[in-house]
Formats: C-alpha cells, structure tokens, sequence
C-alpha cells in the first residue's frame, strides 16, 4: 500500500507524474482538462449550428473558414454538416463533458479524500479508465476530419439511418468511429466506476460508517452503481449495431425500401435498439445529475454555515432516485406505437420520480432558510443549479405524461426540457466544484471578481437560450429540423429564434471568462490556506502542497458526520470531523 511511500521521497519525472500517473489527484486532473477541451469543442459546434437556426439560409464567413467549402459552401452550412454538428455537439456533451468530465473528475478527487483513504483502490485501473477515455475523446474527434462527415444520425443514433451505410453520408465510416468511441467510452466508465464502487465501501477510514459519509460521497458512490449496471446494455446495443453493420444481421433491420430497393434482410425491429438505448439513456440523467447533486449538497451546506437540512432523507432520495431511473425509459418512447397500458405504466414511474426530486429541491431552499449565506462564485453557481433543477423539473413532469408528451415530443420544448434539467444543472454543479476545490487541486484560489462576471454572464445566458425554446416548442416548431423557412406558420417566431442564438453564442464566448480564470489561477492564484472556506470534511486536514499518500502520518480518525457548522455552545462556527464528541454530544449523523 501506498504507506511505504510517505516516509521518503521519490522523485518522479515527467512522464510518471503525467502520464502514467497512478495518483488520484492527478487522474482528477486529467479527466477535468480533458473535459474541458470537449467542452470547448462541443460549445463551437452548437454557435456553429445555432448561426444556422437564427438567420436561416444566411451566409456567415466564420462557417466556410471552419468547416471549408465541401460543408460551408459560400458560408451557408450544408445540411448534412448540420446534423453531423449536431449530433456530435450531443455525443460530447452526455457523454464526454457530462459523465466522463463530471464523475471523473470529482469522483477521483473527492472519494479518497473525503473517506480518508490514501488513494483509489487501484491506482493502475483507475489510469486505465482515464486512458481509455482519452482514447475514445480523440476518435471522436478524428471522426470529424472523415471525408463522408462524422456520424449525423443524432446523438442517439436510431437504426436504420445509423444501421446501413448507405442511409446518409454521416452513416459511413463517421458512424463507425462514433460506436468504435462509444465502445472505448463504456469501457473506461466501467473501469471507473467499479473503482469508486470498491474504494468507498472497503477504504473507509476509522470511525466512517456510512451514515458519516458527505452527500457528494454518496451521490458519486451510487453514481458508480447507476454505471456499472446500465452503460453494459449500452454496449449490446452498440454491439449489435456493429454486427448489423458489417455482418449482415438484422437485429434492428426490418421491411426498408432504400434507393428504390427492397433490403434483403427483415425480421429485426429498430424499437429493439429505442430499449436497449434508454435503458442505458435514463439512467444515464442521473448518473450526470447525482454527482451535481452531491457536490451542491456540500457546497450549500459549506457556504450556508448551516447542517444539510434533512441528511437522512436526502441519502433516501439518492436511493430513491437511483432505483427509479431504472424503470421510467419508457417515456422517450411514447411515439413508437407503444402499448398504451405500458404508457401509462412508464407515466406513473416518471411521475414518482418527481418526488425524491422535489425532496432534494425542498431540502437545498431548507438549508438556506436564515442560513449566514457566503456568496462566493461556488455557493452563486449551487444556487443556479438549485433553480435550473426546478424550472427543468416541472417541464418534466409535464412531459411524463404520454398525452402531453404526443403533442410536445418533436418540438423544441423538449430540447428546453432536457438542456435545462440535464445539461445546465449539471454545467453549473461542475463550476460550483471547480470553485470550490480548485484549492484541493493547485493550491491556490481563483479569482473571485472573474468568478462573479463568469456566474452571471453563463446564468443570464443560460436560461435567455433555453427559456425561449419551450414557447417555440408550444407554438410547433420542430426540434432537428435544418430549416423552418418552408413552413409560413412560424414566419412570427423568427425573432425568438434569433435571440436564443444571440444568446448562445454571447454565453459561448463568457466561458473564456472560466478559462482564464483557471489556467492564469494555476500559475499566479493566491496561495490558498489550508482550509479556506472553514469546511468540516476530511479533505481539508490535508497539506495545502499535495503529498503522495494524501497525509503525513496516520490516517485521519473520524468522530462525527459532515455537517457540523454553527453547532451552539462552540467557538468556531465549523467543528471538523476529526473533534472527538464532548460528553453528552449527540452526533448530527444519527448515531
């Protein structure tokens, strides 16, 4: 185990220390940066495509220099590309931003720290699964510089138009390399989440039972549960997706005429693919959302200077959610002629689901009630996430249900539904951690003036795109559609559109704001104390330099739950888990 290495120090050169890093803190590293690029990738491509949505058939300058004149013919997208951008703007956000960037990069820095462990379980596996993530981020990106275009059947990738080849141009060697990523991505997520799963019931420090565990503890660790059993059916889908393909099978493939021509092979169903896909799909929200949920947990409670309110039944709610996001996909699947019972039967699934959500969302406005609120760029973007968590919410439980959902299932309002619920919330959880334990990672703190222009900008912006979007989608407008200029009905709603884009490209370039606030912190932050927001987790009894090992000495010995602030009758207004109990003490926990 790692003891042996705390007594004496071993250099280590570059390629150890970066490369083939086995140190959690650094690997966290990794998977942020990493995801960040994405990010940035996934962020040009959807200013690239909102230019094409908000002045139709338009010629831009900056769409010929990007894409060239094979996509961007005199400035104006080409359709294909549009989808393509679309698509993989999709992919990289789920997948690359949202669950790789997120779980990997604060599963790995919080776990071992906050549980009082030297480090992951496996240090090799947990290098694997980063090296396979990169590997899978850089086929997605080489996937664009194919000369038929990167995979354009939509980021969910529905047979037939991904399943034959000569569907659409996208469909060729583009969508190869989406399944050959996709694959990657799986194993990687596998590789992770089976580390954290191990590491946080075996590695527990002395005195951490389960009901002591910070909340971002507990989302992480059943976020790594969620992924071990749902991504595997994933990889069957992708799986029979590569046999139908390229080895003539017909899982997927059944009565399709294509070029005139009647396709040989029948008997499969692409509704089979629909199952497969969302039974990975839903849980997959919230293996997005519960980390966000976490870190908000700790970041409200911290700045809140005020116990989580109702600790035991937000661990229920996680539990809750958890096994209820098994049994609701059926809600993305209304249109596919389903049988109505079984509509209704996912209805009332995804209805519950609306409950230990709302418990989260009561206990977080609960915390903050005359809490001695701090508010700093962590606590602003918590509180976002909070609001965008509500305001995506309701839309959902009005698309849960299948009369509902008939009439709103193609337009945009579900594109508002799922950005604001999914993507925003989580976006703004992961800058409230990166605020938060940017000290944990470089030692030193970000700035706080650039942190509020970033907070407020990406917030305004934030709800100015997605806002919008759910009147256009109650007018009609269709969601994937290139254009809309053919249909005279929705001539009036090009102005929104116009704003949404406006928008969204203003919030696109405010992130540069994040940017050099995090590289210029890194190298020229003010050095941070070593426990600079008065936090009660274990995480802060390290050395303010990161040591191999995490602390010097003994492990820390845990004697209380987390949430310790402004106890009556203490001097400081935090009491770390580390105090032994006074005589007569109740532990908050519930011990």
């Amino acid at each position: 185990m790692a003891t042996a290495n705390t007594d004496h120090h071993h250099e280590e050169t570059f390629i150890s220390k970066y490369i083939f890093s086995q140190d959690h803190k650094m690997i966290s590293k990794q998977f942020l940066i990493t995801g960040m690029i994405m990010a940035v990738i996934g962020m040009i491509m959807s200013s690239l495509f909102r230019l094409q949505l908000g002045w139709q058939g338009e010629s831009f300058w900056i769409l010929n220099a990007l894409l060239g004149d094979k996509w961007a013919p005199e400035g104006i997208l080409d359709p294909n590309m549009y989808l393509a951008l679309v698509t993989i703007h999709g992919t990289i956000m789920v997948f690359f931003l949202l669950t790789g960037g997120l779980s990997g990069t604060f599963a790995n820095l919080l776990i071992p720290f906050q549980i009082g462990a030297r480090d992951m379980a496996s240090g090799f596996i947990n290098m694997l699964s980063y090296w396979f993530f990169l590997g899978s981020s850089c086929v997605m990106i080489f996937s664009l510089f194919v000369e038929t275009g990167p995979a354009s059947g939509g980021w969910t990738v529905y047979p037939p138009l991904s399943a034959l080849p000569q569907a659409m141009p996208g469909s060729g060697l583009g969508m190869t390399l989406w399944l050959v990523s996709m694959s990657l991505f799986i194993v990687s997520s596998l590789l992770g989440g089976l580390n954290y799963v191990v590491t946080v019931i075996n590695l527990r420090t002395k005195g951490m039972t389960m009901t002591r565990l910070p909340l971002s503890i507990w989302a992480l660790f059943i976020t790594a549960v969620l992924g071990v059993l749902s991504f595997p059916v994933l990889f069957s889908a992708a799986l029979l997706l590569i046999f139908d393909r390229s080895f003539g099978t017909a899982f997927y493939l059944s009565d399709i005429h294509i070029a005139g021509e009647v396709l040989e092979r029948t008997g499969g169903s692409p509704i089979l693919f629909e199952h497969l896909f969302w039974f990975l799909g839903h849980p997959e929200v919230y293996i997005v959302l519960l980390p966000a949920l976490g870190i908000t947990s700790e970041v409200i409670a911290t700045n809140s200077r005020k116990p989580i309110f109702g600790y035991r039944a937000m661990i229920g709610s996680i539990l809750a959610i958890a096994f209820l996001s098994f049994i609701v996909w059926g809600h993305h699947m209304f249109l596919t002629g389903m049988n109505p019972f079984l509509g209704a039967v996912f209805t009332f699934t995804t209805l519950l689901i609306a409950i230990p959500s709302a418990v989260k969302a009561f206990n977080y406005i609960t915390t903050l009630w005359k809490g001695n609120i701090r508010f700093t760029p962590a606590m602003l973007f918590s509180i976002a996430m909070v609001s965008t968590f509500i305001s995506g919410g309701v839309t959902g439980i009005i698309l849960a249900d299948s009369a509902l959902d008939i009439n709103l299932h193609d337009t945009y309002f579900v594109v508002a539904h799922f950005h604001i619920v999914m993507g925003l919330s989580a976006v703004m959880a992961m800058f409230a951690g990166v605020y938060h334990w940017f000290p944990k990672m470089y030692s030193r703190l970000m700035n706080r003036k650039l942190g509020y222009a970033h907070f407020w900008t990406t917030f305004v912006c934030a709800y100015g795109v997605f806002f919008p979007q759910h009147f256009l989608g109650l007018a009609g407008v269709p969601r994937r559609y290139y254009t809309n200029t053919e249909f005279p009905l929705f001539d009036d709603l090009v102005s929104i559109n116009e704003m949404v884009s406006i928008f969204a490209i203003v919030g696109a370039i405010s992130q540069f704001i994040f940017i050099f606030n995090f590289f210029y912190s890194i190298f020229k932050g003010p050095r941070s104390s070593q426990n600079p927001w008065g936090s009660n987790t274990l995480e802060w009894t390290t050395p303010i330099d990161p040591i191999h090992g995490n602390w010097p000495g003994p492990l820390p010995v845990v004697h209380r739950w987390p949430y310790d602030y402004s106890k009556p009758g203490k001097a400081e207004d935090f009491v770390p888990q580390t105090v032994p109990l006074e005589e007569g003490e109740i532990d908050g926990g519930g011990h």
